[in-house]
């Protein structure tokens, strides 16, 4: 399904009419002889933490195209300030979007569906003043407009079989998904799935009841073409929304990977815990998702 096709079936959804088939074409389960790339770069300067991790995940000119309307999705859904562990590093969302424009993008939009109030998560995340000092309008930053949340039917859905889901997010040419890595009391951790939820609407607090498999069928259509699980500090503890300085870890490392199961198998053990210990990581990987074996990645780390 090309972009103009998909953007006019969403109008379809916006007035209320159900297409009945599913609204993108599903990654295939990934082949042996393919495994799943990850650049892991670690170290203090953050801006070049995720140039190194993006050129060996492939490089950005790989995801984002001349012309492409690319949108960031960073957790920043909480009134927290960088240091504190809950939102994604200002400095990587920043990095990420300067990429997006040296690459062409003619749009680039960062949002999230917040869970204090947005205004305040927007600005004491540091992220909304790290992307002004670009300086260039072509970078959106975005409060999330209620209006443009659709109805969507998830085809391959287990355990969820419809719900709204933000119409940009979906649209957008390359979507690219930029998660903090942090603990989280009822999923375990909050990694790359979990994000996902910062683009859906509805009552989302009905998602915890089957947390593992709703991530999992909202994967197969909330599909980013990046994961950059942003792990320079970590929460440990009292997540997602944290507070407490004690509870973060400094890890100073950026994980990349077109694989979203992968990704977040990989950061998992960076909590001293194993991927099968998330209940999101098996479900998308038994539906096809991604590798969550880590001996059959091919890990590519840099020292910068």
């Amino acid at each position: 399904m090309d972009r103009r096709k998909f953007v006019k079936d969403v109008l379809l959804w916006t007035a209320g009419l159900s297409l009945g088939v599913p609204c993108f074409k599903i990654a295939p389960l990934l082949a042996a002889s393919s495994p799943s790339v990850l650049g892991v770069a670690r170290g203090k300067d953050y801006r070049l933490l995720v140039v190194k991790a993006i050129e060996i995940a492939g490089g950005i000119g790989a995801f984002v195209k001349t012309g492409d309307t690319v949108v960031i999705k960073p957790n920043m859904g909480w009134d927290r300030k960088p240091e504190q562990g809950a939102n994604t590093h200002p400095m990587v969302v920043r990095t990420l979007a300067e990429l997006a424009l040296d690459a062409g993008a003619a749009k680039v939009q960062v949002f999230d569906h917040t869970c204090n109030e947005k205004r305040r998560c927007y600005t004491n995340s540091g992220i909304v003043d790290e992307l002004e000092k670009i300086g260039d309008p072509r970078i959106r930053w975005e409060h999330i407009d209620q209006r443009k949340f659709v109805p969507v039917d998830i085809a391959r859905g287990k355990s969820l079989k419809r719900w709204e889901i933000y119409k940009d997010a979906l649209a957008a040419d390359c979507y690219i998904n930029v998660p903090v890595a942090k603990h989280h009391g009822l999923s375990r951790l909050s990694l790359g799935l979990k994000n996902s939820m910062g683009v859906i609407g509805g009552n989302r607090g009905k998602l915890h009841h089957n947390i593992g498999q709703e991530l999992a069928d909202l994967a197969t259509v909330v599909q980013p073409k990046l994961t950059v699980i942003d792990a320079t500090r970590i929460l440990l503890r009292n997540g997602p929304q944290g507070g407490r300085i004690q509870d973060v870890k400094v890890m100073d490392t950026v994980i990349v990977s077109s694989d979203p199961v992968a990704a977040d198998a990989y950061a998992t053990t960076l909590f001293d815990m194993q991927p099968h210990e998330i209940a999101s990581t098996v479900a998308a990987y038994e539906m096809g998702l991604g590798e969550m074996d880590i001996d059959k990645m091919e890990i590519k780390t840099v020292q910068v």
